[in-house]
């Protein structure tokens, strides 16, 4: 979902030069596991993952791709859904099959749509080798879900900012551990967040390990945890895939001090008024336009840094449209948000404080 992208007459499309030179370095450094979903890219990820491992011997990697069940409006667009990601995908099975964003309202409509029911015949028949979710919600509904059906894993967002934080992934990884089934980890960077998190947090991080970029301390975190099957981490450059392969290929698991190393950083970050957003755009589009991911990024980016001229410049570039004024709060971005954040609040913190700077609309 975080592919190297490029302009084509107008429209943001995967790079598939540049992308399947990091799919291949990937695959000869001994990475397996190939996960896409039905809305990543805009639709292009599928079609993109379909192309770029056909060259490959089919037993020889793990493809992953999930149903988006707000996408149907029958029960019938289940299996044509399905059927339109294997050949979006050409592959005669997946590896492993999620029901994609998961919480209390889209599990419902997967009950009421009988999508897990028809996901286990194509278990059985050979089209989906492994079962499982992926889930954004609490540990009581997470509960629910594994209490419903048996599962051969879970995909849950971990990482040491949400272990114990609101999203309470102690607590969810806990349930699955506790249940048997292996975890599959999302986020476990967080959209890029904690790759660097703010001066004086990563100052803690390099201090101790000078060689180590900050990326790698979210991983190891992640690797240390014993009933984590897989990581996820969408790289967007060969510089991410190289760091992140030789995080793991010398893989050390975080020590008691450095825990409390990042417990420290995770305090001071806290307290920077950044918003929580990965950019995972779920949100998009806004029906007024408003760029929310960005806006979040770019102030983000501005609390961390602190270059208020810089952050004048990119916001005065910015289109009018896209920015928080905008926004007429009719929450359809809130209802989708997956870290469960008050999107209209925090773009009316922004514009305030924003124009508090002296620069505005």
């Amino acid at each position: 979902m975080r592919l190297p992208c490029k302009d084509d007459n107008g429209k943001w499309v995967i790079d598939y030069e540049k992308a399947q030179e990091m799919v291949d370095y990937a695959y000869k450094s001994g990475v397996n596991y190939f996960d896409t979903a039905h809305m990543y890219h805009d639709g292009q990820s599928e079609d993109f993952v379909g192309v770029v491992l056909s060259k490959y011997p089919r037993e020889s990697f793990n493809l992953a791709t999930k149903m988006p069940i707000w996408m149907c409006d029958t029960p019938a667009d289940v299996e044509r859904i399905f059927n339109l990601q294997l050949k979006k995908c050409k592959t005669d099975y997946f590896d492993f099959y999620l029901l994609h964003s998961l919480g209390k309202d889209n599990f419902k409509k997967c009950v009421e749509f009988g999508a897990v029911e028809y996901m286990q015949k194509m278990k059985e028949e050979g089209k989906i080798k492994r079962l499982g979710f992926s889930f954004h919600d609490s540990p009581e509904v997470l509960q629910q879900i594994v209490d419903y059906t048996s599962w051969d894993f879970a995909q849950i967002q971990l990482n040491y900012f949400d272990w114990n934080g609101s999203q309470r992934a102690k607590e969810q990884y806990e349930v699955l551990e506790k249940a048997g089934i292996p975890t599959v980890v999302m986020e476990p960077v967080r959209g890029g967040a904690l790759a660097s998190l703010c001066p004086e947090s990563d100052k803690l991080f390099k201090d101790a390990r000078p060689d180590s970029s900050i990326a790698s301390w979210a991983l190891r975190f992640v690797a240390t945890r014993p009933n984590v099957l897989c990581i996820l981490s969408g790289m967007s450059n060969m510089e991410q895939l190289k760091d992140n392969i030789n995080t793991l290929s010398n893989f050390e698991p975080i020590s008691d001090a450095e825990q409390k190393i990042i417990d420290e950083a995770v305090e001071i970050y806290r307290n920077k008024d950044t918003v929580p957003c990965t950019g995972c755009r779920y949100c998009m589009d806004c029906p007024m336009g408003v760029d929310i991911p960005k806006m979040f990024k770019m102030f983000n980016d501005f609390c961390r840094s602190k270059n208020q001229w810089g952050y004048k410049w990119e916001y005065e570039h910015t289109p009018d449209v896209e920015k928080p004024y905008s926004c007429v709060k009719c929450g359809k971005c809130e209802e989708v948000c997956p870290q469960g954040i008050h999107i209209p609040d925090m773009l009316e913190m922004i514009k305030n404080k924003t124009e508090q700077m002296g620069f505005g609309k």
